[in-house]
């Protein structure tokens, strides 16, 4: 009795240890990073999910990219703002998602954020996602390595990644899903008006620009966060390497108090916005298996809802299929937990668009 006791406590152990998924962090060379002027470091990280079964055979899986937001990493993005392994193992165990690897990419740079956006001066950040991460994931774990087994996901500035890239890179992705996409195009608190613009002129310095916000999660006043943000942004949208100061050009500078806008600049920047991309990528976007994206209706940043809303009416007047859909919730507040977007729509969402990944994906 008591052998069998031993017995079915072992077996019971070992089911709970296969409904377990595993997290690692691995470190490689991005090619695509390696000749910047910014310094910025080309050893990246990336933060994997195994599912539970991944050790137990030779199964081949369906890979889902998540992209993390300003300020983020991806063990901040996995670990910290979102508890994906529990999410995740929860998800497989029940069925609502079968089993995936999940990847995360580190992408802060030195103005704390990519923008996912190649750039003559701080790296190609677009291609780092979707051709180093991706070869070094698909020669590194037994994924299924075809564009319709790829899914790319992102919050805030992620999810504006997830759109763009979803757009340049369709014949890697086929299913994207963007939360809370930022900066699609000018509206509100992010215009041509935003006061960042006069503290970057202020500051002139990559230093003291960031600083605040190094400092503390959360900046005494919006003016230093879009100072940052707008840095960022210039940097990828329009570089100047002989800027030496900033290593780009802004679209409004100052005289005094007056400001001064530069047409030519601001066009460079809006040809990086996802709205006005949608115009040059229609047959890429015909291409998506599916395409997905949402907010809320209480969101911090007035423009996330406006322009998610105006992105996906150009979508649809385009005759784009797509979902869009506005909840009740903030940036941030109905991502995580069994209750939250991530659980209940983003990881059904790839179990259905998403091919393999079933027993007969194997090779």
């Amino acid at each position: 009795m008591k052998k069998i006791l031993i017995g079915f406590l072992f077996f019971g152990f070992s089911l709970i240890s296969l409904a377990q998924g595993r997290m690692e962090r691995k470190e490689f060379l991005a090619a695509s990073l390696q000749m910047n002027q910014a310094g910025e470091d080309p050893l990246r990280q990336v933060t994997v999910y195994l599912p539970p079964d991944y050790d137990q055979g030779t199964k081949r899986y369906p890979v889902v990219y998540v992209l993390h937001g300003y300020g983020g990493t991806d063990s901040l993005m996995m670990h910290v703002w979102i508890d994906f392994k529990r999410l995740l193992d929860e998800a497989i165990k029940t069925g609502r998602m079968r089993p995936m690897i999940v990847v995360a990419p580190n992408s802060m740079t030195k103005l704390l954020g990519s923008f996912y956006t190649n750039s003559a001066v701080s790296g190609d950040w677009a291609d780092y996602i979707a051709k180093d991460v991706v070869q070094f994931i698909d020669k590194n774990y037994r994924t299924i390595p075809d564009r319709k087994s790829r899914g790319l996901c992102g919050h805030s500035m992620g999810g504006n990644g997830a759109l763009k890239l979803g757009m340049q890179y369709a014949d890697t992705f086929s299913a994207v899903y963007a939360l809370s996409p930022a900066v699609l195009d000018w509206h509100n608190d992010f215009s041509l008006s935003s006061s960042g613009f006069k503290r970057v002129i202020e500051l002139n310095n990559e230093k003291a620009i960031v600083e605040p916000l190094i400092e503390s999660d959360r900046p005494a006043d919006f003016n230093s966060f879009y100072a940052a943000v707008l840095t960022a942004m210039a940097r990828v949208y329009s570089p100047n390497g002989s800027n030496k100061t900033l290593l780009a050009d802004l679209p409004v500078t100052y005289i005094g108090d007056s400001a001064v806008f530069h047409t030519e600049i601001v066009s460079k920047w809006e040809a990086q916005f996802p709205h006005h991309m949608i115009d040059y990528y229609l047959p890429q976007l015909r291409s998506l298996t599916a395409l997905k994206m949402d907010w809320g209706r209480n969101e911090e940043f007035s423009h996330i809802p406006f322009t998610s809303l105006q992105f996906s009416k150009k979508l649809e007047a385009y005759g784009i299929n797509h979902f869009a859909e506005e909840y009740m919730g903030d940036h941030g507040n109905m991502l995580d937990g069994f209750e939250g977007r991530i659980y209940n729509e983003l990881l059904p969402f790839f179990e259905k668009y998403l091919l393999g990944g079933e027993s007969g994906s194997e090779r």
